[in-house]
Formats: structure tokens, sequence, C-alpha cells
């Protein structure tokens, strides 16, 4: 136990930290890439049976996996943030540093160009978890056989991608 010391502690801690982000940055880039397959999916499988109310699965698949993007593109921001707040600081007084621990923790968020990527990025987001969906809602409500149960439904989906829409947005701007 006489070699553990807490600039060693802190460095392990920094190691899973960063092995948790990164598997959360893959996990939320293939959510993306899932939504738009689910998506298309349910769009073929629809057009081909001709039964317009498959396209209210859309919207239960996007609230689905956007809520769950969100969650871990919380988690991944908040890692960063608590390595660049907390975690580096202390490093850095336990070591007498004179510059900032981690500095890509910081650099990385001050490169030209990153207000437009995350306007972009959110843009992606917004098209991926709430264009599409809604444009398989508006497809269903224009569809002639159109039943009120289906109706009622698809209003309660509207009503909550407009939820998760908000907390994009909100997102967007930290």
């Amino acid at each position: 136990m006489d070699d553990v010391t807490e600039s060693k502690v802190l460095l392990a801690e920094y190691d899973r930290l960063k092995e948790e982000q990164k598997t959360r940055i893959g996990f939320r880039d293939n959510l993306l890439y899932f939504t738009l397959a689910a998506v298309t999916a349910v769009v073929a499988v629809s057009v081909q049976s001709r039964q317009a109310g498959l396209l209210l699965s859309a919207p239960a698949i996007c609230l689905i996996l956007g809520w769950t993007y969100l969650v871990n593109d919380e988690k991944i921001s908040a890692i960063g943030c608590y390595v660049r707040d907390r975690l580096g600081p202390r490093l850095g007084e336990l070591a007498s540093a004179r510059g900032a621990m981690f500095g890509w923790e910081v650099y990385h968020r001050d490169v030209a160009g990153r207000a437009v990527r995350k306007r972009l990025q959110t843009a992606v987001d917004l098209f991926t978890y709430l264009i599409l969906p809604m444009v398989c809602t508006i497809a269903f409500w224009c569809s002639p056989t159109v039943h009120p149960l289906l109706v009622l439904t698809s209003l309660a989906q509207t009503l909550t991608l407009a939820a998760l829409g908000w907390q994009f947005l909100r997102r967007a701007e930290g």
C-alpha cells in the first residue's frame, strides 16, 4: 500500500474516465446510424405493405434512440468538464505543474469553427431525431385510412418529439 499515492489514484481515475468517454462516443455515434437504418426499414415496410399506421413506429424509435443519444452526449460532456475543472487542476496542484494538466480538454474547445460545427451537428441531430419522424407522422396523417386511436397516438408522439427537439436545442447552447 506504500506505493499508492493520490496522484496515481487520480491518474487511474483519468484513464477510466477517458475509456468510458471513448466507449460512450462510439455508442452515441452508432446510434445515429442505427436510427437512420431503422427509420429507413420502417418506411420501406410501410410502403411495401401499404399500412400507413406502421409509419408511427418511426417516431417511437426516434424518441427512444434520440433520448439515449442525448443521455450519452451529456455524460461525454460531463466527463470532459470533470477532467477539465476538477481532476486536471487537482493533479496539477499535486504535481506543482506550471500549466494546465490535460491541455487537450481545453484546447479542442477553442479551435476555430467549433461553434459552426456544433450548430451543424445540432441540425443533423434535429433532422434525424425530429424531422424524419415528423415526416413519417405527416405521411400517416395524409394517408386515406387514418384510425382515431392512431391519430391520438401520433399527437402524443408529436408533443414528445417537440420536447426531445427542445432538449437537443438546449444542449446545443452549452
